[in-house]
């Protein structure tokens, strides 16, 4: 979805013709699969941050397209709200000090950008869900000025034949209301964390993400409050997935299978499985005639980015040309700091490569429909969730976290001949974390337990504690 589109008018002649190129560049797709023709080059991290501009009184700023253009950085492009924006880093081997580069890294970024929101009389703030922001911000007139998002827009209301999108979302509050666009997804802002695999390693890497989707939730959980209402440890999730409800072919809106979702199960041979079923089982949104050759599959690209599962399997190309794999690993919030941010993925990074090297997948000792039920009772519970584990006892996530899943991490930043301090640093803001409770979410309900609901106050102090750089976990009241 971070390409331009040229039109937001489509005739049944475009989605005919779209329709025939991803038929086309689908083929080649599978062609590549059967023949290998994957980059070898892998174990490489990237991310995308997604964070909020506010203004003096610590509401959503709309602001991000002067913003963008006092700041001209590549690296920090548009989201789909004027008040969001997403910094992107340039991906690392991961090997040596490679955590240290890409926190120094997206260290820079962020001082660049809060010097020119500060300059603005703005402000830059991490969070899954901003506290003060309120349904009547979350409208198309606060929709970024890109084309692919008001054509976006106007599908998914087509699809749903012109009915609201409802969220309903029950947590310790209960929250039901009705929306006419696709905004409230604009409410959920996230920490994306990618790694590039080789094909031998794509099917296994992409289970075991699905399967590490629930402890990662359960850790990094920083959105338990929206329009008010205390809900899950991480609203996000839900609500992303209500706000863009649109189901598969014949499935209209409430279709068993969904553009936002944990997906439908694991991979058995090769990813390909996912393209396959983005190609049979979901109408074109957006029916651009891109002018590019077969072989960089725009529409195949195009179409798997409006197909939003919680694990994403992308194609993508290096410098020479060569087709790769990467998972995107989507489940993470923004914030609560980039100290705690940095440490979700290395943590991630760590126990993916462990759990890779396993003479025995992990997908044969967890069944799909449990790892997907860990996952959404973390999203809810968080460090309290109960989850069943390999061993297919149920137990507490965070006792898991603590005792299997940090020394797996441990080992398998070893492995990759990660500099020891960083992995200590780094791996220690998540054992702390973790054993103290204390992740965004837990604090943000500390704070209004002994303040009350003071949305501007929460959205104040976490802004002031963000900026210290000390991790969440540390955090005073």
């Amino acid at each position: 979805m971070g390409q331009e589109i040229t039109s937001t008018a489509f005739s049944e002649a475009d989605f005919a013709e779209n329709r025939r190129r991803l038929l086309n560049e689908s083929a080649v797709l599978k062609h590549w699969f059967d023949q290998n023709r994957f980059s070898t080059n892998d174990k490489v991290g990237g991310f995308e941050l997604e964070a909020w501009l506010i203004d003096a009184d610590a509401k959503p700023a709309p602001a991000n397209e002067a913003f963008l253009g006092k700041l001209n950085n590549p690296l920090v492009v548009p989201e789909l709200a004027l008040f969001n924006v997403e910094l992107n880093g340039a991906p690392q081997p991961l090997h040596g000090n490679a955590f240290s580069r890409l926190h120094e890294d997206l260290s820079a970024t962020w001082r660049e950008c809060q010097q020119t929101a500060q300059g603005m009389g703005l402000r830059l703030l991490m969070a899954g869900i901003l506290p003060t922001v309120s349904a009547h911000e979350l409208v198309e007139a606060n929709m970024s000025n890109l084309r692919r998002y008001r054509a976006l827009n106007e599908q998914v209301l087509l699809h749903r034949e012109g009915n609201p999108l409802r969220l309903d979302i029950q947590g310790v509050d209960h929250l039901k209301s009705e929306h006419e666009d696709v905004m409230m997804e604009a409410a959920t802002t996230s920490f994306q964390i990618h790694l590039k695999v080789n094909m031998k390693r794509a099917v296994r890497a992409y289970n075991l993400a699905q399967i590490l989707s629930a402890p990662m939730v359960a850790l990094s959980a920083n959105s338990p409050y929206l329009f008010g209402r205390d809900l899950w440890d991480e609203t996000r999730i839900p609500l992303f997935e209500q706000s863009v409800e649109v189901g598969g072919i014949a499935g209209a809106a409430h279709g068993p299978v969904h553009r936002v979702s944990f997906g439908t199960g694991y991979a058995r041979e090769s990813l390909y499985e996912c393209f396959s079923e983005n190609l049979e089982h979901f109408p074109v949104l957006l029916p651009m005639l891109l002018d590019e050759p077969e072989e960089r599959l725009a529409h195949l690209r195009l179409h798997n980015g409006t197909i939003w599962r919680w694990n994403r399997p992308l194609i993508d190309f290096d410098n020479d040309g060569t087709p790769h794999i990467r998972i995107e690993h989507r489940v993470v919030p923004s914030g609560p700091t980039l100290l705690d941010t940095v440490a979700n993925a290395v943590f991630y990074f760590g126990v993916m490569q462990f759990m890779m090297e396993r003479e025995v997948p992990a997908e044969m000792q967890i069944p799909f429909s449990v790892a997907r039920d860990n996952f959404y009772r973390a999203a809810q519970k968080g460090l309290d969730a109960q989850v069943q584990w390999l061993d297919e006892k149920k137990g507490s996530v965070q006792q898991l976290i603590l005792h299997k899943l940090l020394p797996m991490a441990e080992r398998g930043l070893e492995a990759l001949a990660i500099n020891a301090a960083d992995s200590a640093r780094y791996l220690d803001v998540i054992r702390q974390r973790v054993a103290c409770q204390c992740n965004g979410a837990a604090w943000q309900r500390a704070w209004v337990a002994k303040h009350g609901q003071d949305w501007a106050g929460l959205t104040e102090t976490y802004y002031l504690n963000q900026q210290r750089e000390v991790p969440v976990h540390e955090w005073g009241l």
